[in-house]
């Protein structure tokens, strides 16, 4: 499945809060990753429009802050759901077919690895062990544990969180 652009949803208020943050932190040495840290703690994620900020603000090239956020796993370039899916692909559960809970749960949410409901109640990503190889397959939401998952049980648990 296809992971849709979700729209950009930045208040003034971040705007205000993120420029200051900027101001505090532009001369210290090595100021763009704490910039870059605090950005994604005010928007939760950190798209295009708030990296093009930073870079107006810093006068950085978009291109080094984009290379750093997509180099370093703390960033997100998504927005992530109140309520994270992961589903383990790991040997075990996938031989005990967590391979169509996935789908099943990207069929339902209408996203795919990586995406975010329009309405950002659910993200979904996969994983690889979560070290619960007993319990296969398992799926999390939040720190939820759901063990012995099956795609018709996809539905119940959703419903938990919506």
């Amino acid at each position: 499945m296809e992971t849709k652009k979700i729209a950009f949803l930045g208040t003034a208020e971040q705007e205000a809060e993120l420029l200051a943050a900027i101001d505090d932190m532009r001369n210290l040495p090595g100021a763009l990753m704490p910039v870059m840290q605090k950005a994604q703690e005010i928007y939760g994620y950190l798209p295009i429009e708030v990296q093009e900020i930073i870079s107006d603000a810093m006068d950085v090239p978009i291109e080094k802050i984009y290379g750093i956020a997509t180099f370093y796993a703390q960033f997100n370039l998504e927005p992530k759901g109140k309520h994270q899916i992961s589903v383990c692909l790991g040997t075990a559960c996938y031989v005990k077919g967590s391979q169509l809970i996935f789908d099943e749960i990207s069929k339902q949410l209408g996203i795919g690895e990586g995406g975010c409901t329009d309405d950002r109640n659910f993200s979904l990503s996969s994983c690889r062990c979560v070290g619960a190889c007993g319990l296969a397959p398992v799926m999390l939401v939040d720190d939820d544990v759901y063990s012995q998952m099956t795609p018709g049980r996809v539905e119940e648990v959703l419903a938990k969180y919506a």
